[in-house]
């Protein structure tokens, strides 16, 4: 079991300065394949110092102008570079047959931010020895396979971390049978060719992935004109038996970790933590929703805030 400091809201290292002013470029690079869009945040004006970077991944169905870009922005506001992307079949990075487009593979995503670290690693305004990973939500698992192992990435920080095992699927899935029938639904939807829905709509709505309103559904926060808004079917076996909670001694580099036990399966993060035997943090807010963690100011800052001072810790001694 991990020895793991908790910290506090009054304990954090406090940001005074207001949201940097930023500068981006885009970064096309490919793997297995696939032609993935990026994108490089860097500080308005920057005089080409190579820079701590931080490669920003979200949620399950999101693209990199959603709650990345929005941690990317904090990063940069931090002193840090940072690096987005949409995943392969999503967003800009949509250069696949229609079959595999919109498709949630924990494989596929994990294989892609393992060359987001790659490309990364090479570009000019990036110290390459000082490359960390930020996970929010689903992509908390995807980060930490792609992180294990992985020595040219010091540290890694998660979000609402989204860590599932086989216990919680069924919790959240409608149990054994609910499980077994979307795996149906997936197989037969691979055999079709792929079957696209809605990924978000109104709380009721049928059809859709998400019917529940909120972030996804609302322009003004995650509706946005970049935003997909499709799932295909043909992902669910692959989501439903991905059990990143498991076998936490995988990860081994230091690890901070912002949650709340009003967002999304905490009990996942505590079993996660429970087994794992490196170096966390462990900030848990309160009364802080799953979306309130994707866009809401004051608690995308408290967590930058974390990130960055974790972050900001990287030395010789986790080269």
């Amino acid at each position: 079991m991990t020895q793991f400091t908790l910290t506090t809201a009054a304990a954090l290292l406090a940001s005074t300065a207001a949201l940097a002013q930023v500068e981006t470029r885009s970064v096309s690079f490919e793997n297995e394949g696939a032609i993935l869009s990026g994108t490089l945040y860097l500080p308005e004006g920057h005089d080409g110092t190579a820079l701590p970077a931080v490669v920003v991944t979200g949620a399950w169905t999101s693209v990199e102008e959603q709650m990345p870009r929005v941690y990317a922005e904090a990063m940069v506001a931090r002193g840090f570079a940072a690096f987005t992307f949409d995943f392969r079949g999503w967003g800009k990075s949509g250069d696949l047959p229609d079959a595999q487009r919109f498709v949630e593979s924990p494989d596929a995503k994990t294989s892609d931010i393992r060359a987001a670290f790659e490309v990364v690693a090479t570009l000019p305004e990036v110290d390459a020895t000082r490359i960390n990973g930020l996970g929010i939500c689903a992509s908390a698992g995807y980060m930490i396979d792609a992180v294990a192992g992985n020595a040219g990435v010091q540290r890694i920080g998660l979000v609402a971390p989204w860590l599932q095992d086989a216990e919680i699927v069924e919790a959240v899935y409608g149990g054994s049978e609910g499980v077994a029938g979307l795996i149906a639904l997936g197989r037969a939807a691979v055999a079709a060719g792929g079957e696209v829905i809605p990924a978000a709509g109104p709380e009721g709505a049928e059809g859709v992935l998400m019917p529940i309103g909120g972030y996804y559904h609302e322009p003004e926060r995650g509706a946005i004109p970049a935003y997909d808004n499709r799932w295909n079917n043909a992902g669910w076996e692959g989501w439903l038996t991905y059990h990143p909670a498991d076998n936490p001694d995988r990860l081994t580099q230091p690890l901070a970790v912002v949650h709340s036990e009003a967002a999304a399966i905490p009990q996942g993060l505590r079993r996660f933590l429970d087994g794992f035997g490196g170096p966390a943090t462990l900030q848990m807010l309160e009364e802080v929703t799953q979306f309130d963690f994707y866009d809401n100011p004051e608690d995308v800052r408290r967590a930058a805030d974390t990130m960055a001072a974790h972050f900001a810790q990287t030395s010789d001694a986790d080269l």
